[in-house]
């Protein structure tokens, strides 16, 4: 069935998706009462730093999740009924307008419901010269092998744009083994070229709003880290950077092992996280 927006949406017309962008983010109805509640527990990582996953629990006004709905069995207890694993997308946490409105559906049909931060995007500082991108897939499998050990139910993962790249990736390397961490995927308005998507957040409209938006607090991130590792970047570059391109070629590319934005990793040639003809185990 082909997806048709609202006329007050922009339609199919060039700002269809500024439309579906911005409306939702500042006007849309993210749950039904009050807003989700988490527990967040703090990870410790294989290389000596943390992520930290924000687990639902509540309301703020004390409603209580909501029982198994009928595609859940009503004698199942908390950690055997089906799980929602969230990726967010680039700059995203557990308080994004979608992350709340997925949260509140999952309380709503009795799930459980968590969201892993990518690293940095908790609120606090990550201890590792690192930070997150695209083709994070082995930060996705360490992730949701964890998960599998803390949930016996039935486990579903979702990513939103870059967290959606990045679970891509790990289902295409994963193979089929896939289907022992999860029972399903999606990925949301995942930028598949990452190259492409790129370029085009650098320009007109994307460039003013987005990139922006973008730029304002990963630059800040980037200069509380060289305060953590002096001399990690070019200080100056990443400051002077006006795109994704530019802030990627001095700053993300560098730090996760890519000679810089489009260049090669590990002897192999910088690609998109989910390719043409990749295969997903999970059929």
């Amino acid at each position: 069935m082909r997806y048709q927006p609202a006329r007050w949406l922009g339609g199919d017309g060039e700002w269809a998706g500024h439309g579906q962008t911005i409306w939702p983010a500042l006007y849309s109805r993210r749950f039904a009462s009050d807003a989700p509640v988490y527990r967040r527990e703090r990870w410790p990582t294989p290389d000596g730093d943390f992520i930290d996953v924000d687990w639902l629990v509540d309301s703020a006004g004390g409603r209580a999740l909501a029982p198994p709905s009928a595609h859940v069995d009503a004698a199942a207890s908390p950690a055997e009924r089906p799980l929602l694993v969230l990726f967010h997308g680039l700059e995203g946490s557990s308080r994004s307008a979608y992350a709340e409105a997925l949260a509140d559906a999952c309380a709503a049909a009795g799930w459980a419901f968590a969201v892993p931060h990518f690293r940095g995007c908790s609120g606090e500082v990550n201890l590792a010269p690192r930070a997150y991108h695209s083709g994070d897939f082995e930060e996705v499998g360490w992730i949701l092998a964890r998960l599998r050990e803390r949930h016996a139910g039935p486990r579903l993962a979702v990513g939103v744009s870059l967290g959606g790249n990045a679970l891509l990736r790990w289902a295409e390397e994963a193979g089929t083994q896939a289907r022992a961490l999860v029972r399903a995927i999606a990925a949301v308005s995942a930028p598949l070229d990452l190259m492409t998507s790129g370029l085009h957040l650098g320009q007109g409209f994307n460039r003013w709003v987005y990139t922006r938006m973008f730029l304002r607090t990963m630059k800040a991130k980037a200069a509380l880290k060289l305060r953590q590792f002096p001399g990690l970047f070019d200080g100056e570059r990443m400051r002077a950077a006006r795109d994704l391109w530019q802030f990627d070629d001095v700053f993300t590319g560098p730090l996760h092992g890519f000679q810089g934005v489009a260049g090669p990793r590990d002897g192999d040639a910088a690609r998109s996280a989910a390719m043409d003809g990749a295969s997903v185990g999970l059929s």
